[in-house]
């Protein structure tokens, strides 16, 4: 997996497809993609302009992943199957579990809900899937598999339950989530982090951009570099992958071209967690998500969280 992809969530309708080309053409081999977002269809259609004419597939590495209401073993298959003729691809690199919770999949709604809260299925365990999973790897149609948005305990399930670790692990990771606990079980492990949100985001009241801050602008301009270049700079230091997101050509171009960190300047964007209040996590079932999704999903206090545990075995 190469080090440095292209996110594709929140990536609109007419603005993907050349957003993927575009990235390509920039250099970018890794392409990190998902059911629930909407616009593999589109993205297929622009793979079909640029492979093999500009790329060869086998250079290519991309990434896609199992929506929640499909994780009953009989529907992870054909979830694969309906991603692969999506993007009209025969196969893919690294599959997916989106996140470590199963929907009630039997409307065929991607959300479906009841009182403002998604139906769940409480039946189906992440063991349950991950055996699905691991089955997939022998039909040839996915290279790697792995999981997104997992414990470290919910990890331990499934590997004590299969003897099979996932490949990676995608979570959000930036200098205010920094994670170390979560990073240092995946080098102890051999799984590799993909950091999704490398840049930050914003939340209801939060309103400060991690590359609009003063300490990554002061780095910035002593690397001669912009502040995305900086954060993921950081972040690759840290060991993982990194998928910032752009459907802008200039940002693209320019998240590609990878700076270096000293040592000293690596250490001030680590205190970045500590000085402004941190760790403080952008992306949550219960405050971002519509509908929210009333179960717990990283084991952290929460105002509005989760009645439900979640089923390992």
């Amino acid at each position: 997996m190469p080090q440095l992809g292209l996110g594709t969530w929140r990536s609109q309708p007419g603005e993907v497809g050349l957003a993927v080309e575009n990235a390509i053409r920039a250099g970018y081999r890794h392409l990190d993609l998902a059911k629930i977002y909407g616009n593999q269809k589109e993205i297929g259609e622009a793979l079909k302009r640029v492979v093999p004419s500009e790329v060869k597939r086998e250079d290519l590495f991309i990434t896609s992943k199992l929506w929640n209401t499909f994780h009953k073993p009989e529907d992870v298959l054909p979830a694969l199957q309906d991603t692969l003729v999506e993007l009209g691809l025969d196969y893919i690199d690294m599959y997916l579990i989106h996140w470590p919770v199963a929907f009630d999949g039997t409307s065929g709604e991607l959300r479906p809900s009841k009182d403002g809260k998604v139906l769940l299925d409480l039946h189906t365990s992440l063991v349950d899937t991950w055996k699905a999973m691991i089955e997939l790897k022998k039909t040839g149609k996915v290279k790697s598999i792995g999981v997104s948005n997992y414990r470290a305990d919910l990890i331990d399930g499934i590997v004590k339950a299969t003897g099979v670790y996932p490949a990676t692990n995608q979570i959000e990771a930036h200098p205010l989530l920094p994670q170390d606990d979560l990073v240092k079980y995946h080098k102890e492990h051999n799984i590799l982090i993909t950091a999704y949100a490398p840049l930050g985001s914003s939340m209801p009241g939060w309103d400060r951009l991690l590359v609009k801050e003063p300490l990554v602008l002061e780095v910035a301009k002593e690397c001669s570099a912009d502040p995305g270049q900086v954060l993921l700079a950081w972040g690759t230091r840290r060991g993982y992958a990194v998928i910032p997101k752009s459907s802008t050509k200039s940002r693209i171009e320019s998240n590609f071209q990878q700076i270096t960190l000293t040592d000293e300047q690596f250490d001030r964007i680590s205190s970045l967690c500590k000085e402004l209040g941190g760790p403080k996590r952008f992306f949550t079932p219960y405050g971002n998500f519509t509908p929210e999704w009333d179960i717990n999903i990283f084991n952290e206090p929460s105002e509005q969280a989760a009645t439900h545990q979640i089923k390992i075995v």
